[in-house]
């Protein structure tokens, strides 16, 4: 028998409050018996919701397909329904013209977790996490959709802005192999202790927490790059390197991994002070998994605040 809180969760309603908002706005409606997260959001549903917020992001509302709504096609629909289809197309186009080869989702899902529409749910409930091609519930919509309703022009603007810097470098081969199969998991669920696409793992849910993701593309993979890698936390990662191997933000390329937290550039590699693990897209741009699943982030803010130092494994 599962605990009172799972149970709880099971039934889809762990987002009560953002479903109250979504009902009373007219965005989402009650079905019988309720709003039954759980239940799959229909491709009609999406619709009456992308014509309710349409107003709001100064458009007309964007026509959904017949098909079922998965998460990248529900992701896709409101990154397009807020106007930033052409920031997620040129996103695209960028890691394709690197060589990259990234999914058909790639542009759209790095905005859509750029703007923060993902939830991450607690390790103790990592069973609800959802796969990019997983059809999408109505209480993971009803989160997204409160956000969209919270949004303010600024936060477009910043995403915008932001992107508008993505540039990649030339790669080599070694750099292209890894970071190929780095971006095709955009859109995987953070999932503590996770280092696979399955549940061989043994945990609830496939996918990947962050030194686990650095796991799984130089060292499941079976990359040669990997067998220098021993340890599987961001900090035994960031340990088992010489003080005089540590690489400085400046110098970081494509490939790099990249560890954060209080420790310093010359401080310990303990696990309080390495905390998180990335990899480079670029020197500006990483690859990781957290609480917005797989997606690309800009190293700026707190990423350079809490950079504690880079380790060349390609």
């Amino acid at each position: 028998m599962l605990p009172a809180a799972a149970a709880h969760a099971d039934t889809g309603s762990w987002d009560r409050a953002d479903q109250a908002t979504v009902v009373h706005a007219g965005v989402l409606a009650n079905l019988a018996g309720g709003f039954q997260g759980s239940a799959a959001l229909t491709p009609s549903a999406l619709q009456a919701a992308l014509t309710a917020v349409a107003p709001r992001t100064g458009g007309r509302p964007v026509q959904v397909a017949s098909a079922a709504v998965t998460v990248v096609a529900f992701d896709r629909a409101l990154v397009l329904q807020l106007g930033l289809g052409d920031v997620a197309a040129s996103i695209e186009a960028e890691a394709r013209r690197a060589g990259l080869n990234p999914p058909s989702y790639f542009g759209p899902e790095v905005v859509a977790r750029a703007l923060s529409l993902r939830y991450n749910h607690p390790a103790s409930q990592d069973r609800l996490e959802l796969y990019p091609s997983d059809v999408i519930t109505r209480a993971e919509a009803a989160y997204s959709l409160a956000r969209v309703l919270a949004m303010s022009k600024w936060q477009l603007q910043a995403v915008r802005a932001t992107f508008a810097t993505f540039k990649l470098p030339q790669y080599s081969s070694a750099q292209r192999a890894a970071l190929t199969l780095a971006v095709s998991k955009i859109g995987m669920p953070y999932v503590w202790g996770g280092t696979t696409d399955d549940r061989s793992d043994g945990l609830a849910h496939g996918g990947y927490d962050c030194s686990g993701f650095v796991w799984r593309v130089f060292k499941v993979s079976g990359n040669p790059a990997g067998r220098r890698i021993g340890g599987r936390t961001a900090a035994q990662m960031a340990g088992e390197i010489a003080r005089s191997q540590r690489l400085p933000l400046s110098k970081v390329r494509g490939g790099d991994i990249l560890f954060f937290g209080p420790s310093r550039f010359g401080g310990r590699a303990s696990e309080s002070g390495i905390v998180h693990a990335g990899i480079a897209l670029s020197g500006t741009f990483m690859i990781d998994s957290s609480d917005e699943g797989v997606y690309v982030q800009p190293l700026t803010d707190w990423h350079r605040i809490w950079f504690s130092w880079a380790r060349r494994v390609l």
